[in-house]
């Protein structure tokens, strides 16, 4: 920056366009759109498929967290990713093949699918 510049931007001459300078790049919303589903696309997974072992630690785990009332890494399978959450388990449902979970954030009661299940570990 040169010596006049530095001058008017002292003598508050100097003008800045703001956010009107940043608007041609905000032209066309839907290129982000699809740019952030196809990222997300490439990071999606196969769900994993459990060995016999695995599911035996998460039928012993399970039932004592439960019974314990003990908070768990819960890692599971959602729409081609493995989320990995922090909660305490509820009950479990047979008839619906499901199980619930009280998240560690939101204090929210939520419903999962034995199926989806990946993981189980004590906090």
């Amino acid at each position: 920056m040169n010596e006049e510049a530095l001058e008017r931007i002292r003598n508050g001459q100097y003008k800045d366009r703001g956010v009107v300078k940043w608007r041609a790049f905000a032209s066309i919303p839907e290129q982000y759109i699809d740019l952030a589903k196809v990222l997300d696309n490439q990071l999606k997974v196969e769900q994993p498929i459990l060995s016999a072992d695995q599911v035996e630690q998460i039928n012993q785990t399970l039932p004592e967290a439960i019974h314990n009332q003990k908070e768990v890494y819960l890692t599971y399978y959602k729409q081609g990713h493995c989320i990995t959450e922090i909660g305490r388990s509820e009950h479990i449902n047979l008839h619906k093949n499901c199980f619930y979970f009280i998240d560690d954030v939101f204090e929210l009661r939520n419903e999962m699918p034995l199926r989806a299940l990946i993981d189980l570990r004590f906090k």
